[in-house]
């Protein structure tokens, strides 16, 4: 038995469906689907770039991912690497990121945010330049 990724979606059996039942569920305005802009493009691609480092340099020490301060609920969101990685590229392909199911009862300990992940690179590429 092969074990599958959890970070594969499977695929979406109403895809390109005009007469996909849950699009009654949608708002009107999540139905529009424009591609993003090529600037947008350019942030998605640097963002999966530095997302990669992040991970590559936080990960043995520990840190599980990303925490993000959402400001429609106000409330902390975790992102574990590979979750955040897979909507990144969700919406980079899509225009949109699907619904997911909220990290289970998180370590707060065990998130960092995205300014400390570029503060830490920063702090490690000064450090091995400065030798």
């Amino acid at each position: 038995m092969q074990a599958v990724p959890h970070d594969v979606l499977p695929p979406d059996p109403f895809a390109d469906d005009p007469d996909d039942p849950a699009r009654a569920f949608l708002d009107p305005e999540d139905q529009l689907d424009e591609p993003i802009s090529p600037d947008e493009r350019t942030e998605l691609l640097a963002d999966l770039s530095d997302l990669a480092v992040y991970q590559a340099l936080l990960e043995p020490r520990g840190v599980r991912g990303i925490v993000v301060d959402c400001g429609e609920c106000d409330e902390p969101h975790y992102h574990d690497w590979h979750l955040l990685r897979a909507s990144l590229e969700q919406l980079l392909a899509d225009g949109r990121m699907r619904p997911h199911e909220p990290a289970f009862d998180p370590n707060p300990g065990d998130y960092v945010s995205w300014d400390y992940c570029r503060g830490f690179a920063d702090g490690v590429t000064a450090n091995e330049s400065a030798y």
